[in-house]
């Protein structure tokens, strides 16, 4: 969405600073023997709190046909995204790395973010992967500028995806987000300088790099949700709710 005033701008704020919250202690209850249920559950617990609402739960994409059967996405190790935490069965051990991604409807208007954690110790590779992912992110929000285009922060996400020796999924990607879950552009995390959607003031988008070990390749899982590597290595994906606002990019989720 454009955010055109300064009620819009002020309601994403608010939202985006409690879904951080959220994600926040989610990621801090994810420890081993923690099912995804359990988080699922919390989500609920939490979002109703507030009086909110979970903004993936039924959703139904314009290709799929299936609505979605949580609020909360857990997704583990070779898993990147999409996995429903209220159905997917997962009961986290010692060196998992797990993504949790999350949404929320704030007085009729949505955020997104998602965060990947590690639990207990896990290996210098992994370590490497999440970090190199939180990297990718930093360099596609420092893009986020009036003036740029979507394919600026494409580019800035790829070259550190290249740095790392990362393979990343191109059917997946990021996108406009306000007024619903999934708007327009597409955010891609690969681009050319210059090409792609304009980046005007007032837009919100969610910037969300996905990057594996292996190739990137993936598949759809039996459940019709999940998204998984093919050759089954490890994932982590990180996203955040930005703001194109006049001065610079601005992360809408965070406390």
């Amino acid at each position: 969405m454009i955010a055109k005033t300064a009620k819009e701008i002020s309601i994403l704020r608010e939202g985006g600073k409690r879904l951080a919250r959220h994600v926040r202690i989610l990621s801090s209850l994810a420890k081993p023997g923690v099912s995804s249920l359990e988080l699922e559950m919390k989500a609920r617990e939490m979002v109703k709190s507030d009086g909110d609402t979970m903004a993936f739960f039924g959703y139904t994409s314009k290709k799929g046909t299936h609505r979605f059967p949580s609020g909360l996405c857990v997704s583990v190790n070779d898993c990147l995204v999409h996995s429903p935490a209220g159905q997917n069965g997962g009961v986290f051990q010692e060196g998992d790395v797990v993504c949790i991604d999350f949404g929320i409807k704030h007085k009729g208007l949505y955020t997104d973010h998602a965060a990947t954690v590690i639990i207990g110790k896990g290996s210098a590779e992994d370590e490497r992967l999440v970090r190199g992912t939180y990297e990718a992110l930093e360099a596609g929000i420092s893009q986020a500028r009036v003036g740029n285009t979507t394919g600026d922060i494409g580019y800035a996400v790829e070259k550190v995806a290249k740095k790392y020796n990362f393979g990343f999924p191109r059917n997946l990607s990021g996108h406009g987000v306000g007024k619903k879950v999934h708007e327009e552009p597409h955010v891609p995390n690969f681009g050319e300088p210059g090409k792609g959607d304009p980046l005007v003031e007032g837009l919100v988008i969610a910037i969300e790099p996905m990057m594996t070990l292996g190739s990137g390749e993936l598949y759809i899982d039996k459940d019709g949700h999940s998204y998984r590597t093919k050759d089954g290595s490890r994932s982590a994906h990180a996203e955040h709710t930005v703001l194109i606002a006049k001065d610079g990019p601005e992360i809408l989720t965070k406390e």
